[in-house]
């Protein structure tokens, strides 16, 4: 097995950085490391805790222009994007320094001991093994409730962004007193259930594809760790007949393009009623044409490319599949003639069962438009799926569309007229094979506690 690698810039297909692989003996004391530090850090109060995620939120301000720009070379964000990924990431470590003394305060409750009460008490070290397509959210937003209740994290990023995740590295290096908080081991994907088995290893978040999910899962269950698994998804997007059309498709639009498609909350499926189908269509073909790829290092860029060139190609290969079994190609669907990860938005419509473009999760800048007969037939389709992510209705009559959204759609999150999107404030995790567990919110700080009871008679 090779011992280094390369990374990538998507944009122009020219190799980045040589990484060497971190040795065994490194691994050993990165994991000797964390847990020595865990110990300190789960005896450090809470409202001390909830400084230092305060100052963190400040070092990613601080150096915000330096990561995004790692992460626009490394997959291919634009810059724009970059940056707001990194705002968000300092505001939720903000939120968990405002909340966490709520968060974890024991709970009374009144049983017939003289007192009894649930406590929240630190797991130990805690591994990530997490996606290339938000380097840094992905990661922070696991780290702030992580870092919140008592534990610390051992990294292990995607390959292609081994730059964003050393950047990470380096800012709690830099800084005594967050040393040893956050580490990352540059590994191959096969090194991960190893990992897992290590005694210093006490749970594991895990964000990236159902098939790796599943192997995760197994890992961790061999060895009895607690883990939470956010997988992929294939989000459906309900127009009805009363939607705000040109609502729907601003919205939609840039929920399918933004970060180029690739996020596993994306809208992907649009399922129309007939009486709006073409207005809708029509649009949303008018709004991707409006929608070029650029330099993604321009501050005028909307849209760059893929994160890698396989990706791209076994996107390009899902759309000619489902040409091939009756789709129709309104847009795009061609590979340009340049080198990179570049693909162009795409947008198929009449696409039906059997087409990888309505049973598998399209990964990048492609619509699935999907006909239905009628509203119930818009939310049968909805659910005809493996995935349970995020959902979406879009509906001028918003009491009934959040009763569809509440009681009918099967996933994690289900919005009414706008696009799914995570937010510190609310619990973000699927069902079916889109995983289990929850990331954000007071529901994502519990994950990695020991809820404890405690009983005096």
């Amino acid at each position: 097995m090779s011992t280094s690698y390369q990374t990538i810039n998507p944009a122009t297909g020219q190799a980045l950085e040589t990484y060497s692989y971190t040795s065994e003996e490194t691994v050993a004391q990165i994991l000797a490391d964390a847990a020595t530090r865990q110990k300190t850090w789960r005896a450090t109060s809470v409202p001390e805790r909830s400084k230092t995620l305060r100052r963190i939120g400040a070092l990613i301000l601080q150096h915000k222009a330096d990561l995004a720009r790692q992460a626009t070379l490394e997959m291919g964000k634009p810059l724009k994007q970059s940056v707001a990924e990194l705002e968000k990431c300092a505001r939720t470590f903000d939120y968990y320094a405002d909340h966490a003394a709520e968060f974890l305060a024991d709970k009374l409750v009144a049983t017939e001991a003289s007192k009894s009460y649930v406590s929240y008490q630190p797991l130990g070290v805690v591994l990530a093994v997490m996606p290339w397509n938000f380097p840094y959210w992905q990661v922070f937003r696991a780290l702030a409730p992580i870092l919140a209740g008592g534990n610390v994290m051992v990294l292990k990023h995607a390959s292609n962004v081994s730059g964003c995740a050393l950047k990470m590295a380096t800012l709690f290096q830099n800084e005594p007193d967050l040393q040893h908080l956050l580490q990352v081991v540059l590994l191959p994907g096969s090194a991960v259930e190893p990992l897992i088995a290590a005694p210093e290893i006490a749970a594991v978040t895990f964000t990236g594809s159902t098939a790796v999910g599943r192997k995760i899962a197994s890992a961790a269950g061999q060895h009895l760790k607690k883990h939470v698994l956010e997988l992929g998804g294939s989000d459906p997007y309900v127009i009805l007949n009363d939607a705000d059309i040109a609502q729907a498709v601003k919205v939609c639009a840039e929920s399918r393009l933004n970060n180029g498609g690739q996020s596993c909350v994306s809208a992907k499926r649009f399922i129309v009623v007939p009486d709006v189908l073409q207005a809708f269509t029509d649009g949303l073909v008018a709004a991707f044409r409006n929608r070029t790829f650029s330099d993604p290092l321009s501050e005028a860029s909307i849209l760059g490319p893929m994160a890698r060139t396989d990706l791209r190609d076994e996107l390009h290969e899902q759309v000619q599949k489902s040409i091939a079994a009756g789709a129709r190609l309104l847009l795009g669907g061609t590979l340009p003639e340049q080198d990179g990860a570049w693909y162009p938005p795409t947008i198929l419509a009449n696409v039906r069962p059997g087409m990888p473009a309505y049973e598998e999760e399209l990964f990048g800048p492609v619509a699935a438009i999907i006909p239905a007969q009628n509203e119930a037939d818009a939310l049968r389709i909805a659910n005809d799926t493996v995935y349970g992510l995020g959902g979406a209705i879009f509906s001028t009559d918003t009491a009934r569309a959040e009763q569809l959204a509440r009681e009918v759609l099967q996933s994690g999150n289900c919005f009414v007229n706008d696009a799914v999107h995570s937010d510190p404030r609310l619990p973000f995790g699927g069902v079916k094979d889109s995983g289990y567990g929850r990331e954000l919110s007071e529901t994502g700080i519990h994950e990695f506690v020991n809820i404890k009871t405690v009983y005096v008679q």
